[in-house]
């Protein structure tokens, strides 16, 4: 089931590139940019992260974090980001937990892939709910950011 405005963010625990632990509830009083992403260095995914990477500043002064997560494993995940150089946490939802949560997933995906992250993007406000919600269905397009940023500024 998709989460919609209004809806309560799912909290999660995550591991990150740096094999910690990540969870929602460590940004209580903060807004989020919560994105999933399907997977680590295919070129869709490439030029969604390197976007939200260069409009980092956007996202600071709209007071907003950027979480990305994908089913992609830390290890690749670290690769990923170092490569990209992308100043934002990178989670590994491997186990599929959360994008099922957050109604992110794909049962059936390309070449016979099974269990993808959707290309997702929610707008988490301090009190953790949801205030914007995008889905795609379509992997090769990528989310409307400016409609994320009207929903942050709106905060």
């Amino acid at each position: 089931m998709a989460l919609k405005v209004g809806d309560k963010a799912p909290d999660f625990t995550l591991i990150n590139t740096e094999t910690k632990e990540v969870s929602l509830s460590d940004y209580k009083d903060k807004n989020v940019v919560l994105l999933f992403f399907p997977l680590a260095f295919t070129g869709v995914c490439t030029t969604e992260l390197c976007e939200m990477r260069d409009n980092i500043a956007t996202y600071d002064d709209l007071d907003a974090e950027i979480i990305a997560v994908s089913v992609d494993s830390p290890f690749t995940l670290a690769k990923f980001k170092e490569e990209q150089k992308l100043p934002f946490p990178l989670l590994s939802d491997f186990n599929k937990t959360t994008a099922e949560a957050y109604g992110s997933i794909y049962h059936d995906f390309v070449l016979g892939m099974k269990g993808v992250a959707k290309r997702s993007a929610f707008v988490i406000d301090k009190k953790g709910m949801i205030q914007h919600a995008e889905v795609l269905e379509d992997a090769g397009k990528t989310p409307d950011f400016k409609a994320a940023q009207s929903a942050l500024a709106a905060l």
